[in-house]
């Protein structure tokens, strides 16, 4: 039997997921389609740094390195996706807009759940 924590579950889970997202944006099809959508200058560079950081930080917290350090920018991320790409979902409704934002809402909730979770008195410290 694998003896793994729950924080240590938690961070293998956030990590894929990013790792994963990151990997959609570079190599999927149409991504850069929906980020031209948004109305962004240079959504196209604006795709491809989010999906740096989101592999960086996946990475980082995966490893369990700077995962307090990690949390910030990812946090940061999902909550402008839930501004961006999720708020002008509620005019089809409250219901389906949750919905849609189900994954988000999950993510920030862990990642909040790993910034509470490390120290922040040893922040640059692995």
């Amino acid at each position: 039997m694998v003896n793994v924590t729950t924080t240590q579950l938690i961070r293998y889970l956030v990590g894929f997921v990013f790792i994963v997202s990151a990997l959609m944006k570079v190599t999927g099809n149409g991504l850069g389609t929906n980020f031209a959508n948004m109305g962004f200058p240079s959504p196209i560079t604006i795709m491809y740094l989010v999906a740096i950081i989101e592999i960086i930080c996946g990475l980082l917290i995966l490893l369990n390195r700077y995962v307090k350090l990690a949390t910030i920018p990812l946090m940061v991320i999902v909550i402008g996706a839930l501004i961006v790409t999720k708020l002008p979902m509620l005019h089809g409704g409250i219901v389906h807009t949750l919905f849609q934002a189900r994954l988000d809402i999950v993510m920030l909730g862990l990642l909040f759940l790993l910034y509470q979770q490390y120290d922040g008195s040893k922040l640059f410290k692995k």
